[in-house]
């Protein structure tokens, strides 16, 4: 029997933002940054690799560690930081894997002959005298990399940035933040064979308004159609424009996915969005006729504890993607049993009694303080870390999706804090029918509380909203049969 996969995809413990799924020998491997839990900045450790049969999403393999920072030679002591990276097969059959240090404004390329690497320094993308890219004057930002090689054997590189990035982190150089970018490498996958075009302006004609570009790169080619898929200016969401050309002609057709459903369900305004948000980066996977979107979302009240999410695709009438709501079970095939245990870290919805609120930005931790968010107990790389929503306090609610309950079912809660109140357990986010788990801990202790959900039934939702006294940390909760 298979394992159900749940959301985060990948191991408790493990940070891997900025996905991007390839599939190469009827396995799923994804390349992403590597965060360092409880760390101050993004993308501290070395980047690794982790895979999947395309039959079994569930079944996810560690590769180790596929390249380190220290292989760059303009890195050896170890000191920048390896960003959102991307994947490409040449015409030698070889894997280049592209990257760039932070915020220094060069890409680095590494090679293989394995998709799980280990991944050898190869070169820095550069013009054909030798000169690197991001150190001519008037050069663009060179910066999240997207690489295609198209059918016809052209070889393309997306890039681009937002926000200005001063001269004191690029080493002097003053490089173009205007949006989107691509240029065209030779056959050697790192010489550049024509210079910079603008694609996607950040702003004024050319743009697209309200959902302008900010960063985050990623390309794929479906049925004779290219689709580029980026992060936008809210920086929570992961937006798709549509060509018939790489280079070209792209059109926005909407939000794939936002780590806190906004623009979902007439949520317009962050104030009232279903999780924390923060950035995000991601790619297009198809399987077959299923399409996925694989994102990363926000934990331990920072930017910097990112963990990597995945959810389905479904298309209009119009054979455009619908957005996509976080769920807990995004890869799996269908809604998760109403039996077993489920750690509460994979939570798809969190917020306190005054909402959520954005993880970037100045001193998140201050102001958030009062707010509930999933940490674990003990240091990065730990492998016996366990992960929890701390600190839910009076009002503060984590919900679930989806299960497929019976309306008998006792349910089992994990619990430790002090607190005195009740958990309300509801199949609806405003609790308008709910039953009630009386709590009552000191000390720090843990404790097993449990209820019945008699009338919950069908594939719902499962949220919990602890009202009382003092703050609950939440572990998991087991759904039984009766």
């Amino acid at each position: 029997m298979k394992r159900q996969a749940v959301n985060p995809y990948l191991p408790q413990g493990e940070y891997i933002p900025d996905g991007e799924p390839y599939v190469f020998d009827d396995r799923v491997y994804v390349y992403g940054s590597h965060d360092r839990f409880d760390y101050p900045m993004f993308c501290a450790n070395d980047y690794v690799c982790y895979s999947a049969p395309v039959n079994d999403l569930s079944d996810w393999r560690f590769e180790g560690i596929i390249y380190r920072k220290k292989q760059d030679p303009k890195n050896r002591l170890g000191l920048r930081l390896l960003f959102a990276p991307d994947v490409a097969v040449g015409a030698d059959g070889r894997y280049y894997l592209y990257y760039a240090f932070d915020f220094m404004g060069i890409m680095g390329v590494a090679v293989s002959d394995k998709p799980a690497g280990p991944y050898e320094f190869y070169g820095h993308v550069h013009y054909k005298d030798g000169t690197i890219w991001g150190r001519r004057k008037g050069d663009s930002f060179p910066f999240d990399p997207g690489v295609l090689v198209d059918d016809d054997g052209r070889i393309y590189l997306y890039s681009g940035f937002y926000t200005s990035v001063p001269g004191i982190v690029t080493g002097g150089k003053r490089l173009k933040t205007e949006g989107g970018y691509v240029l065209e490498l030779e056959s050697d996958m790192v010489t550049i064979k024509s210079g910079e075009k603008l694609l996607f302006p950040k702003e004024g004609e050319g743009s697209f308004t309200g959902h302008e570009f900010f960063e985050a790169s990623s390309i794929r080619k479906y049925n004779g159609k290219y689709y580029f898929v980026y992060s936008s200016r809210h920086n929570h969401e992961l937006c798709y424009a549509v060509s018939k050309h790489p280079t070209e002609g792209f059109e926005y057709k909407g939000t794939l996915i936002s780590n806190g459903d906004v623009f979902l369900d007439r949520i317009t305004e962050e104030d009232h969005a279903r999780n924390y948000v923060g950035n995000n980066h991601g790619g297009l996977l198809k399987l077959e006729d299923q399409y996925y979107i694989f994102y990363h979302r926000q934990t331990n009240q920072n930017s910097y504890s990112r963990q990597a999410c995945a959810e389905k695709l479904q298309k209009n009438e119009k054979g455009e993607f619908r957005q996509a709501e976080m769920t807990s079970c995004g890869l799996n095939e269908g809604s998760l049993l109403g039996e077993g245990t489920y750690e509460a870290w994979i939570a798809c919805n969190l917020w306190s009694r005054s909402g959520t609120g954005r993880y970037d930005g100045t001193n998140p931790r201050k102001r958030l303080k009062g707010h509930p968010y999933i940490t674990q107990n003990k240091k990065d790389g730990d492998p016996s870390a366990r992960q929890y929503i701390k600190n839910m306090r009076d009002g503060s609610v984590a919900g679930f999706k989806y299960f497929r309950m019976d309306g008998k079912t006792e349910i089992v809660l994990e619990i430790r804090g002090n607190a005195k109140g009740e958990f309300w357990i509801s199949d609806t986010e405003d609790f308008r029918e709910y039953i009630r788990i009386p709590v009552d801990i000191t000390n720090g202790e843990s404790r097993k509380v449990r209820g019945r959900l008699t009338k919950i039934c069908g594939e719902t939702a499962l949220y919990f909203q602890y009202t009382g006294e003092g703050a609950v940390d939440f572990y998991e909760f087991e759904l039984i049969r009766i």
